[in-house]
């Protein structure tokens, strides 16, 4: 489109594509942008499962994933799968989300190509660079590499800030996860069999509270799952 900002969107895992196919459908439906997409399969099968229910149709499909793959050697094939498809692009934007090596290989490649990047889910801190491990340096390192940042909250905003992040460049958007969830909503609403599925588990818990956990960072494997366990069932 003439006149329009090309906008490569990247990501590679489940929670990535949850969290920017709205934002997607966004750039789509706006003239003013090109949008563009690329997957690094750092996921394979759960990525498999948004782009489906979400209708997304990527440009460019990595296909990274392969079997015990360690994370330099992962690093390696981003940073070089996501530079050729910044120069087949010409992009005028990169959009990364969150804290994966894919987000922060496709901030790196954008960044040695002078390319400005937009960090969705920006500012998220703990403070320690091994917990967790190693999104706490992944993000890190998108967040001085990115020109603008989409924080989630006014905390992630007030760690930008503290990092002496240029003010003008930090928005307080959000979180994207939750227009994902309504659209997935409006869409079972029009397309009920989508969650057929979940009969089954509706009726095992009618009446009575449902607390939902997302336990998978690696440091919560071992005594943190009990932990974990252990608060819910106090809570509940």
């Amino acid at each position: 489109m003439a006149g329009s900002k090309r906008i490569l969107t990247i990501f590679g895992t489940r929670p990535e594509a949850i969290k920017l196919f709205p934002l997607v459908h966004a750039l789509d439906a706006d003239e003013r942008f090109d949008s563009r997409v690329c997957v690094s399969g750092q996921h394979r099968g759960m990525l498999d499962q948004v782009l489906e229910i979400s209708g997304v149709r990527p440009h460019h499909d990595l296909d990274l994933m392969q079997p015990d793959q360690t994370l330099d050697a992962l690093t390696a094939r981003l940073l070089t799968g996501l530079g050729g498809v910044m120069d087949a692009e010409q992009p005028d934007w990169v959009v990364v989300q969150g804290d994966t090596a894919t987000a922060m290989a496709g901030a790196l490649a954008a960044y040695y190509r002078k390319i400005p990047v937009c960090h969705v889910e920006a500012g998220l801190r703990s403070g320690n660079i091994y917990h967790p491990w190693p999104e706490e340096v992944n993000r890190k390192i998108i967040g001085d590499i990115a020109a603008l940042h989409c924080a989630p909250t006014e905390t992630s905003r007030d760690a930008l800030l503290k990092e002496n992040t240029d003010p003008g460049t930090v928005h307080v958007t959000g979180n994207t996860v939750i227009d994902a969830l309504q659209w997935v909503t409006a869409r079972i609403e029009q397309e009920p069999q989508l969650a057929s599925g979940l009969a089954g588990l509706e009726k095992r818990f009618a009446g009575k509270r449902i607390i939902g956990v997302t336990t998978h960072r690696r440091e919560n494997f071992g005594e943190g799952m009990q932990a974990i366990a252990d608060a819910i069932r106090r809570a509940g």
